[in-house]
């Protein structure tokens, strides 16, 4: 299965789709997603964290027209391999498929994402405690603390403060500008202690310019177990992206068939 040298996969599926889809009890793909997380996780001397996106998406086509196409949770590293993934009956069930999946991966060093779905304080605690850290974004979902991290970066003079990195880009006509925050000045967060690992908060202003000369600003909230390193936090950040572009998904590969098992 392995070649001497590479150790990559040669032989590790049929070449035929009707076989392939026949041979994937979960026992086989739980241990292949093993293997692959292995071989994935060999890489030495890395410079920088590894970002690890987790997010979930809707399939489209299950092979019955009756059925609501599955919902699926994966966790997307930034070379855009899925390091494994986890079925779930709707979006809302991502809150307990989530730490399901950090479980099944090896993420220690590495920098997980996720959508304010995924912010949770057991889910916060499962990855610090796998030795990773986080940078998870905020929406009302989280009681009082997106209004107090909004509140206070409201305040132009507490903002002067916070580090900061700008980048400008064109491209089709538009050019984009987007601005990142960040603070450890967070002694007066309410929900400090809930939130293992807390070291920052972090904003983010996305300002779009159209050929027309119209403008449209978007802001973020996200809380983070990072110190105040700008560059990094911004990576992390720009990186979550890839997940809502991610298209290799079971259906993808398998789906022509009509697979309803």
């Amino acid at each position: 299965m392995w070649t001497a040298q590479t150790a990559a996969w040669t032989t590790i599926l049929p070449r035929c789709e009707i076989c392939s889809t026949k041979i994937l009890p979960s026992g086989f793909l739980e241990n292949f997603q093993k293997k692959w997380n292995e071989l994935l996780n060999s890489e030495e001397g890395e410079k920088v964290k590894r970002l690890l996106a987790i997010d979930g998406k809707t399939q489209r086509g299950n092979g019955n027209k009756n059925q609501k196409g599955n919902h699926i949770v994966s966790a997307v590293d930034e070379r855009g391999f899925c390091l494994g993934q986890k079925r779930v009956e709707e979006k809302t069930n991502e809150i307990t498929a989530i730490p399901e999946l950090i479980d099944s991966l090896n993420i220690k060093g590495t920098i997980i994402t996720t959508d304010a779905m995924g912010t949770q304080t057991a889910i916060v605690k499962k990855i610090r405690k796998k030795r990773a850290d986080y940078v998870l974004a905020l929406k009302g979902n989280q009681g009082s603390l997106l209004e107090e991290v909004r509140e206070y970066f409201s305040d132009g003079g507490l903002l002067k403060k916070c580090a900061y990195k700008k980048k400008v880009e064109k491209a089709r006509g538009k050019i984009e500008k987007r601005e990142y925050w960040q603070t450890e000045d967070i002694s007066w967060l309410s929900q400090k202690k809930e939130w293992m690992g807390l070291k920052s908060i972090i904003l983010t202003r996305n300002t779009i310019t159209g050929a027309d000369g119209k403008e449209t600003v978007e802001e973020r909230y996200f809380i983070s177990s990072l110190p105040t390193e700008i560059e990094e936090t911004a990576r992390a950040v720009r990186g979550h992206w890839m997940i809502e572009s991610y298209h290799w998904h079971l259906d993808v590969h398998f789906g022509k068939m009509g697979i309803t098992h």
